[in-house]
């Protein structure tokens, strides 16, 4: 078994609406509340980390499962949604709704735009970060292949 460990150093020198800071790796931001949640809006926020892990990681995944598969494309885009439910003063991060956006090569054949679709559907059971929020938060697919 290879286990390999990521660090993440945090500072919060204030209370609930200040301002932090992260670093891990490539990775250093500042970090606030969103102001969706009465909070500063100053940096990143745990809302938009958890969606750009989970966008990062089945991007990713999905290139390289086409990569693996032969299949080529002219480009690979995505928007992903986080949607988060806050009632009664509870807050649940509910669903991850990924959009991407296969543009194939000119000559792509019927089984190319099949086979596109599979992997854009393997690649979302795939990702480490999908698997790791499983029963969590949803993560819904709406794929367009052109």
């Amino acid at each position: 078994m290879a286990l390999h460990s990521f660090h993440l150093k945090a500072d919060w020198p204030g209370l609930r609406n200040d301002v932090g800071e992260i670093e891990a790796g490539n990775l250093k931001t500042k970090i606030s509340i969103p102001p969706e949640m009465d909070g500063p809006g100053i940096g990143t926020n745990p809302d938009e980390m958890l969606l750009g892990a989970a966008a990062t990681c089945y991007i990713i995944t999905l290139a390289a499962m086409m990569e693996r598969s032969k299949l080529e494309k002219e480009s690979l885009t995505m928007e992903s949604e986080g949607i988060v439910d806050v009632t009664g003063g509870v807050i649940t991060y509910k669903e991850i709704i990924h959009r991407p956006v296969i543009v194939l090569k000119s000559d792509a054949s019927k089984k190319d735009r099949e086979l596109a679709m599979r992997l854009a559907k393997k690649a979302e059971t795939s990702c480490m970060i999908s698997r790791a929020v499983a029963g969590n938060v949803d993560i819904s697919l709406e794929p367009v292949i052109k």
